[in-house]
C-alpha cells in the first residue's frame, strides 16, 4: 500500500515528538540520559511484531526468524517513520544532558 506524502510527514513528526517526549520524561524520572535509546529497539520490535510474546519462549528460532523477515520487508516509509522515532529518542538524551550541564536539576 502506498503512503501519501502528507501522511508520511505527519507520521514522522508524530513519532519524533512522541519518542522525544517519552524519552525526556523517562530520562528525568530515572536520571539515566539514554534510557529511551536502550528501550527503543524493544518498542520497534513490538511495532513491527506479528508474533505473540509467548512464542518467543515456546518457539524462539521461528519467532526470531519471523522478526528478521518482518524487518527486512519494511517499506521505505516505515523505515523513515521508525528512524524519526529513534532520532527523537536520541535528541531527548542530548537535551537532558545539555540541561543538566547548564545547571538545571530535574527531580
Amino acid at each position: 500500500m502506498q503512503m501519501s506524502i502528507p501522511i508520511l510527514i505527519i507520521s514522522v513528526v508524530l513519532f519524533f515528538v512522541l519518542f522525544f517526549g517519552i524519552g525526556f520524561l523517562l530520562n528525568m524520572l530515572f536520571r539515566k540520559s539514554w534510557i529511551m535509546v536502550i528501550i527503543f529497539p524493544l518498542v520497534a520490535i513490538f511495532i513491527v511484531n506479528k508474533v505473540k510474546l509467548i512464542e518467543y519462549f515456546t518457539n524462539p528460532v521461528a519467532s526470531l526468524r519471523t522478526i528478521g523477515n518482518n524487518f527486512a520487508s519494511l517499506a521505505l516509509a516505515d523505515i523513515i517513520i521508525l528512524s524519526s522515532g529513534l532520532v527523537g529518542a536520541i535528541l531527548s538524551g542530548v537535551a537532558i544532558n545539555v540541561l543538566r550541564k547548564k545547571g538545571y536539576r530535574m527531580f
